[in-house]
């Protein structure tokens, strides 16, 4: 069994994808770009900027179900340059406590709308 998850505070997916897939306790939330809900522009051309908007769309999605961040599991980060990555780290770190969730980090070599990070998680609910 399987529930498309959708939030008007998050990002409306650009594709054929939902925002998220609820599946009994677990939740497998879409990799998120630095959209701003509100303005349906990034929130910035920084790093800092767009991690701290991917991360308030991944929680967004999360409080639609009555979770938070703390209940990921596991991350994975796509940086379109890892020399962003200690910006990424830093801001990431402020928004998660030990234990911290698993994660990967992976630099590709283009995200959609040329974003610098997306991030996908999987959490349980």
């Amino acid at each position: 069994m399987k529930k498309a998850i959708s939030t008007s505070k998050a990002p409306k997916a650009i594709g054929p994808y939902s925002q998220a897939i609820q599946s009994d306790r677990l939740l497998f939330i879409s990799g998120q770009l630095p959209i701003d809900p509100s303005s349906g522009e990034f929130a910035g051309e920084d790093i800092v900027s767009q991690t701290n908007q991917v991360i308030k769309n991944i929680a967004s999605i999360l409080e639609s179900e009555g979770g938070s961040l703390d209940n990921i599991v596991k991350t994975t980060v796509f940086l379109s340059d890892m020399n962003d990555f200690a910006a990424m780290n830093e801001i990431y770190n402020s928004y998660f406590k030990a234990p911290f969730p698993a994660r990967s980090t992976i630099e590709v070599s283009r995200l959609p709308k040329n974003a610098r990070v997306e991030i996908e998680a999987i959490a349980v609910i």
